[in-house]
């Protein structure tokens, strides 16, 4: 235990850094272009390039010790930081004040690809915990990594927006360097004893999507649940793209961004509650159990306009979700064997986060053209306007409500699926 937490510790500091980064150069860019642009289009790329690269960074984790791809990962992206900063300071005066400016896109991408490598790290991390926790403690020990993932993401939103804000884009590149080599240090220290990797006899020497493929459905019902998940996060994309205009709606911006600051606790809460509770006798049940509550809680939190009401709801719903992702951890990590798990692991982080980004251009269309006015000068005003309210905000509001009850009713059939029954007899 002593070895893990040194390893969680690590990799705390690793994903502040990389989270630090790219929040800071989002917002940073936006100061400099005054481009919703420009900063739109980082977060599909981002997105993107998140789904892209979780199959060929899970084959990467497979194909060397924890320890050694976890250097690999801070490595890649210290070089990529510090080249983002010779270009920041090589580059002539007013190159970053224009969204067509060849730099600031190059140092864009320069920020993107060290943060993305920094994936290297979580997948190899998901697989660690296999030969450093004993199975009957693994549930507690992914809600140990949740809660640090809730960590990270608290402390790199104040740290961005500060950094931003007081030092500028010159020593906020200087403060991720210097942290990313103190990682670099610390992680060479700590003595991770692992097996020596496993292959197959017929290792391919790319990326493997096609046996990864074939072991998941050697695990039935494995499948059903990688893409349960997805369509979950393709409804979740509904309240990634929408949720800052309607919460704009009802506060201010400084009030907005101060609240998301307490309501990330969540992440935390959640996370340690699975470490000192673990996920019960039935890590599925308890999965799919939070995403009922989860998508319940969808249909209610808008159904007033009320940031108490709102917040109440995000702050439950945030303490869920290492909850269910420590849940999807502990499934596979048992189902899976260890030298494949890499690969599984990065799969399913494709194939899940690809559906955010769909969703994210596909819902403002949706949004601004059907259910905006439907509240605003539509059946709507007449139908339920008269206690549901009316306007932009209601309009956005009737959407997030509409999405929990279709979240509800697919996770009930869900339940009822071969799949469901399949993962729930695997001992």
């Amino acid at each position: 235990m002593k070895v893990f937490y040194a390893v969680l510790a690590n990799s705390l500091v690793a994903s502040v850094t990389n989270t630090f980064v790219w929040f800071a150069v989002t917002f940073w860019v936006f100061l400099q272009t005054r481009s919703v642009l420009a900063t739109s289009v980082m977060a599909g790329i981002y997105f993107g390039t998140v789904a892209l690269s979780g199959f060929f960074l899970g084959s990467l984790v497979d194909r060397y010790r924890k320890k050694i791809a976890m250097l690999m990962s801070s490595i890649g992206s210290l070089i990529l930081y510090a080249a983002a900063f010779l270009l920041y300071i090589m580059a002539p005066k007013g190159a970053f004040t224009h969204d067509s400016s060849v730099y600031l896109w190059v140092l864009v991408l320069l920020t993107l690809f060290g943060a993305i490598i920094g994936n290297i790290r979580m997948i190899a991390l998901s697989t660690a915990v296999t030969f450093l926790i004993e199975e009957d403690r693994r549930d507690k020990a992914n809600g140990l990594v949740g809660s640090t993932n809730g960590t990270a993401f608290l402390i790199s939103s104040f740290m961005s927006g500060f950094a931003v804000g007081y030092l500028g884009m010159f020593w906020t590149l200087v403060i991720a360097i210097g942290l990313m080599f103190l990682a670099i240090l610390h992680l060479w220290t700590i003595p991770m004893k692992e097996n020596e990797i496993v292959h197959t006899q017929e290792e391919p020497k790319t990326v493997d999507i096609k046996g990864t493929i074939k072991v998941i459905n050697l695990i039935p019902g494995l499948f059903g649940l990688i893409f349960f998940n997805c369509f979950n996060n393709f409804l979740g994309g509904v309240f990634m793209s929408l949720m800052d205009a309607y919460g704009l709606s009802l506060v201010s911006v400084q009030v907005w961004g101060v609240l998301w600051g307490i309501l990330s606790l969540g992440f935390i809460l959640g996370g340690l509650v699975v470490a000192k509770k673990g996920l019960g006798k039935t890590p599925l049940k308890t999965l799919f159990y939070c995403n009922i509550l989860m998508w319940f809680i969808c249909i209610f939190f808008t159904i007033h306009s009320s940031i108490i009401l709102l917040a109440t709801g995000l702050f439950i719903y945030l303490c869920l979700i290492p909850v269910v992702e420590a849940a999807e951890q502990t499934i596979i990590q048992k189902a899976i064997p260890p030298e494949r798990q890499g690969r599984v692991f990065g799969f399913t982080q494709s194939i899940e986060q690809a559906a955010s980004p769909i969703t994210a251009f596909m819902i403002g269309p949706i949004a601004q053209y059907f259910f905006i006015p439907f509240m605003t000068t539509g059946a709507g005003v007449d139908l339920i306007g008269d206690w549901f309210g009316t306007g932009m905000a209601r309009g956005i509001a009737l959407l997030f409500s509409v999405t929990g009850v279709i979240g509800f009713i697919v996770t009930i059939l869900a339940m009822q699926s071969r799949a469901y029954k399949s993962l729930l007899a695997l001992k």
